[in-house]
């Protein structure tokens, strides 16, 4: 959906967007300005892409955006549960020791097992389904914890701290979703040539791509994205919740190696984002969006290099960069 749009369907969309705190002033039904804005500040905070449109991305997050902790009850399933509510059920159990993974409102194993262990603990039945009595222990528990959504943090860098500190051996995916090829086998032989064992993604779904590099059993992730105007942004992981600490450095490198004129012009910036290729990864994961196209045809050795160096120099650095 997008400006112009009307219907059942935006009169939906705009009570999701005002439930969620985000109001406008368009008539019911009617996909105007003040909607437009309202979808383009739900994006920006979610960590999506913020183009006001609202797409199947955007919408299945503001679904997510609906879900309250207790609403329903969370269990291992396929298609996996998503939602604030699991967001915050991670949050936490992390905060009380259980749930070590990502806060990233997705109920997988890491979180199954985490209920699992917390009703143990608890003395409820272990089921792994986070129902009526499991919220009512946790209500009780919870609020004696000092911080919330520590512990995956704790765990990434302790495993990174565990990492030669060396990128020979390192397993590593390069993806692009169309347009890159040339470049993301450029990386891809660079990081080859330095010791790494690499694979080069090459799809349009985000999701597909992470389900492949977490099959590869990647160290990290490197994504290319074709972007129209000057500039390089990388992206890494990240909610007001919980960040990826090895993608938060990752992302700093590259900037510092491809932006403020180095060997892009304009503005190079790291932001945390929760885009399907970032939020679904279980390793430390960088979006790099660079352009404009003539630029990246022009420089794309001196890009593949430059991209080569960043993840070699983070596979390098110390757990704190």
């Amino acid at each position: 959906m997008q400006r112009s749009a009307t219907g059942v369907a935006v009169g939906d969309l705009q009570r999701r967007l005002m439930a969620a705190g985000f109001d406008l002033d368009d008539e019911s039904g009617v996909f105007g300005p003040g909607t437009e804005a309202a979808v383009r500040r739900f994006q920006e905070d979610r960590g999506l892409h913020a183009d006001g449109t609202c797409a199947e991305q955007t919408w299945a997050s503001l679904v997510e955006a609906g879900w309250r902790l207790g609403d329903r009850f969370l269990y291992l399933r396929r298609p996996m549960l998503r939602g604030d509510d699991v967001a915050d059920l991670q949050a936490r159990l992390g905060g009380l020791g259980f749930h070590h993974g990502r806060v990233d409102g997705i109920f997988g194993p890491d979180s199954a097992g985490a209920v699992r262990e917390f009703q143990r603990n608890t003395g409820l039945v272990s089921d792994a389904i986070f129902g009526r009595d499991t919220a009512a222990a946790l209500a009780r528990l919870s609020a004696r914890a000092a911080a919330t959504a520590i512990v995956g943090d704790v765990r990434e860098r302790d495993q990174r701290a565990r990492e030669p500190r060396r990128l020979a051996g390192r397993r590593v995916v390069v993806g692009e979703s169309g347009g890159l090829d040339a470049l993301a086998t450029s990386v891809a032989r660079t990081l080859k040539e330095a010791g790494a064992f690499v694979t080069v993604l090459h799809h349009p779904d985000g999701s597909v791509q992470a389900s492949d590099a977490n099959a590869f059993g990647a160290d990290c992730y490197l994504g290319v994205h074709l972007r129209s105007d000057p500039g390089c942004t990388a992206s890494y992981f990240g909610t007001p919740r919980w960040e990826s600490p090895g993608g938060r450095i990752l992302a700093s490198i590259v900037v510092d190696e491809l932006g403020s004129g180095v060997l892009v012009e304009g503005e190079s910036t790291c932001r945390a984002m929760a885009v399907p290729v970032l939020r679904e990864t279980r390793m430390p994961a960088v979006l790099c969006e660079v352009g404009p196209p003539a630029v990246v045809v022009a420089r794309l050795a001196e890009l593949a290099d430059g991209l080569g160096r960043a993840v070699s120099r983070w596979a390098e650095a110390p757990v704190e960069a």
